[in-house]
């Protein structure tokens, strides 16, 4: 495991470890796990496709009339 050094205002690392403590877990427990669902974003982009061509149906950009829009 390799250590990272973060800097942040002294009072947001303080909220920060109450906030761990409070879910019985340490800031540096938080802070892995929080980097690991940021570094798995790319997997997100995935998920995005998957659902643009789950919804290629629909008529994305499709204009309106007034009646169109106004109707019930």
């Amino acid at each position: 495991m390799k250590n990272v050094t973060l800097s942040a205002e002294e009072h947001w690392i303080e909220q920060a470890r109450l906030v761990a403590r409070s879910q019985r877990t340490t800031l540096n427990a938080a802070f892995r796990a929080w980097l690991e669902q940021y570094a798995s974003g790319a997997g997100s982009a995935k998920e995005v496709d998957a659902l643009m061509k789950r919804l290629r149906h629909v008529k994305a950009g499709q204009a309106f009339t007034r009646d169109e829009m106004n109707a019930r």
